[in-house]
């Protein structure tokens, strides 16, 4: 294999995208359905305080509505270890004004189901959040129960886990999702789209990031590529959005999962927990328009904040229950998720167990956070030469480029320099996404194109290697082996906020 002529014509093509429409007032630290985060940034962002947090809690928990989602109950699992949040996100777009329902593509009238269903398990030790998607569209038994609009009593029946709601309200979504799981749901919140919206406008705005365009003409959105702080009717648009790809529900839920992860690094690095006047704001905004169960007060709230104080984005954790079918149709009700019942079973379980969902394998140590790139580095061939007179340094880039996942030769020779200063990536600009995937790994590197060169690129090592940064492919959280392990893919929330 011929090296990078060192001649030839540098073409810088910058890896980062197109600037936002609306950029970051601030630069991030570092690095759902729609409701999915109000428990987490309640218990972790808004209550985690000490002295001011008594009048805080105290303040705002007589606005919080409430609700009896336990009443009458019975055959309950078990307590089990730590704390467990049923989270639904409910319509509630009656409550804005005909302005804002144009604006954000909110036509229409308001459904009486829910939008957003996750179960949030904090764990005893109150160091770590466990937050679970449950596809509104799966297929399920309703147990038998009294509709509360029409007083008419029914019998067990099948249908979609949203429609609980729609017929029995919080009491009978609990025990639906009990039934279905095993997992005893301790305390449970409701959010609509106001509280929602006003919660992430007194944030200042919560940032969200996207290698590519996303636009959805019926929710509205319409993002560019790379970061944007998206405001409270924007940040709606986001999270709504079902028709940006090819995974409906699926590829909603993980956008979701990536604004929670946004929302807790918000609220953890930008000062908000030191700031009682900001603290009190927000609290205000999350807990002003949510309905919660009656056991949910002041003292709980402030007692579950108080232990939660080093909590951070790597302290939470995101999946969504293993899928079978996620077109499984039904005459009558039309397309339904169908769970993958091994995997799920191995989810809940864990859940029950107050375990992690992708425990270490002893001695394993932490993965490295991963940037996300365009191309899947598995697509991407790499051929790598040392332009320095280190002994072995080209092989050693080659196996960190094929342990982050890049498919490279493995063979690993001289380049006809040895004084290169700078790393060089040579390509074919036909295969310019695959050449911005692998300097993402190779940060600092120039990108020479090199025309006719085909799709292998061509990595010429220089004096200013240090280390390779890891990569993934720009999706929804990472799955292959962690899935097959556990039965479930799992990410940590430092792994998808905005780099």
């Amino acid at each position: 294999m011929p090296s990078t002529p060192i001649g030839a014509e540098v073409s810088h093509v910058s890896a980062t995208p197109r600037p936002a429409r609306r950029p970051p007032a601030r630069r991030p630290r570092r690095s759902p359905r729609w409701g999915v985060w109000i428990s987490a940034c309640t218990a972790g962002a808004v209550l985690a305080v000490s002295g001011s947090g008594h009048v805080v809690v105290t303040g705002v928990a007589a606005d919080i509505g409430r609700v009896d989602p336990f009443e009458g109950l019975r055959d309950r699992p078990e307590q089990g270890e730590g704390v467990n949040f049923l989270v639904v996100g409910v319509d509630g777009r009656e409550k804005l004004t005909d302005a804002q329902k144009r604006k954000y593509h909110l036509g229409g009238a308001s459904c009486r189901c829910t939008d957003t269903l996750m179960l949030v398990h904090l764990s005893a030790g109150r160091d770590r959040a466990s937050v679970v998607s449950l596809p509104r569209d799966t297929y399920t038994t309703i147990p038998p129960h009294t509709d509360p609009g029409t007083g008419d009593a029914h019998g067990e029946h099948r249908l979609k886990l949203n429609a609980a709601y729609t017929h029995g309200g919080p009491e009978l979504t609990v025990r639906t999702v009990e039934k279905m799981t095993g997992v005893r749901v301790h305390h449970y919140l409701e959010v609509d789209f106001t509280s929602f919206m006003r919660t992430v406008d007194v944030l200042g705005g919560v940032p969200v990031c996207t290698v590519e365009p996303l636009k959805d003409s019926r929710s509205g959105l319409d993002l560019p590529a790379g970061t944007t702080v998206l405001n409270g009717g924007e940040a709606l648009q986001y999270v709504r959005s079902r028709y940006v790809d090819g995974e409906a529900d699926l590829g909603r839920m993980q956008r979701q999962q990536r604004f929670l992860a946004s929302v807790i690094d918000q609220v953890t690095a930008g000062g908000v927990l030191l700031n009682p006047g900001k603290l009190k704001e927000v609290a205000s905004a999350v807990l002003g328009s949510v309905r919660a169960d009656t056991g949910l007060g002041s003292a709980e709230l402030l007692a579950l904040g108080q232990a939660m104080r080093g909590f951070d984005p790597a302290s939470s954790e995101f999946t969504t229950v293993p899928v079978q079918d996620s077109r499984h149709r039904v005459p009558g009700i039309g397309e339904t998720v169908l769970w993958d019942e091994e995997g799920a079973a191995k989810l809940f379980a864990a859940l029950r167990e107050d375990r992690p969902l992708a425990p270490r394998a002893e001695g394993e140590k932490p993965k490295p956070r991963a940037v996300p790139v365009e191309a899947d580095p598995r697509n991407v061939r790499v051929q790598v030469d040392n332009g320095t007179r280190t002994p072995g340094l080209g092989h050693r880039v080659d196996q960190a480029l094929r342990a982050t996942g890049f498919d490279t030769t493995g063979i690993s020779g001289n380049a006809e320099r040895r004084d290169i200063e700078t790393t060089l990536i040579g390509y074919d600009p036909r295969w310019e996404r695959a050449a911005r995937s692998l300097l993402a790994a190779l940060p600092g590197a120039e990108l020479v194109a090199e025309p006719e060169r085909g799709p292998e690129l061509h990595v010429v090592v220089g004096e200013d290697f240090e280390e390779v940064t890891p990569v993934r492919p720009a999706g929804p959280g990472p799955g292959g082996e962690d899935a097959r392990r556990h039965g479930h893919a799992t990410t940590t929330g430092d792994e998808v906020v905005c780099p």
